[in-house]
């Protein structure tokens, strides 16, 4: 009987404790995903022979790169992260409603879609080689180039998915998400217009109308789905002190 109400006691707080660690870990998972999702940034600091203002990002993983495996390898990790922090967030199923459970669903496949677009290299970089452009349009590369636009396309549209979703769950207050709720609107608004950017400078480059800042675009839409990555550990990192408080 002793026993038995020793663990109606303190099976709530042992709980919240597990519920407050949790968030945590999803946090750092998440934190290290947009760090290790922003390394293209070390660019600036490697003779990798693109142009940042014209190059797609993933150029810079291409086969016939010079940091080409360093590249791939950090977006693999950055896509696993992601990953994992985004499942063990729907596996906890804290908060829960909609809006959340499908916003982590769409953070998944970002992540999911980032490691295999890793795995799913370009054979070289089309806007810097003409040989490479014109085999590319002559249907002369490999297989891998058609894969890694549907991943890089599912990547972007699970981020579009999550950033809507989850930033949408916490000015409902769905998710107890203060910070997200503060800076995810303008977070989104700036990720669809590096999106429509980027969309409006692929299509100028594949009708021979140059480049539109392809490479700037297309940065910006990256960087901004790291910066919202960042935040919204920050928000699942701020809730986990509640979490224990509430324990006491």
């Amino acid at each position: 009987m002793a026993s038995q109400q020793s663990r109606q006691q303190h099976g709530p707080h042992v709980g919240r404790s597990s519920r407050a660690t949790a968030s945590r870990v999803v946090a750092v998972l998440l934190l290290a995903g947009a760090l290790a999702y922003s390394t293209w940034s070390v660019e600036v600091f490697l003779p990798t022979g693109l142009s940042p203002g014209t190059a797609y990002v993933s150029e810079l993983a291409a086969e016939d790169q010079p940091y080409g495996t360093f590249f791939r390898t950090v977006d693999l990790f950055a896509g696993l992260l992601v990953l994992a922090g985004a499942v063990w967030a729907l596996l906890r199923r804290s908060p829960r409603g909609w809006w959340v459970t499908a916003g982590w669903a769409g953070l998944a496949l970002f992540g999911a879609a980032t490691a295999a677009d890793s795995r799913l290299p370009l054979s070289c970089a089309a806007t810097a080689d003409p040989g490479c452009l014109a085999r590319e349009r002559a249907g002369g590369v490999p297989w891998t180039h058609s894969a890694h636009a549907v991943s890089s396309s599912l990547a972007v549209t699970g981020a579009l998915v999550a950033m809507v979703l989850l930033t949408v769950a916490a000015r409902r207050r769905t998710a107890p998400w203060p910070a997200l709720a503060r800076t995810g609107p303008v977070l989104v608004l700036l990720e669809l217009a590096a999106t429509g950017w980027t969309l409006a400078s692929v299509a100028a480059f594949e009708a021979d109308r140059g480049t539109w800042g392809l490479g700037i675009g297309q940065r910006l839409q990256v960087l901004f789905i790291a910066v919202w990555l960042v935040v919204l550990a920050w928000s699942v990192a701020a809730r986990a002190p509640a979490q224990e408080a509430r324990r006491e």
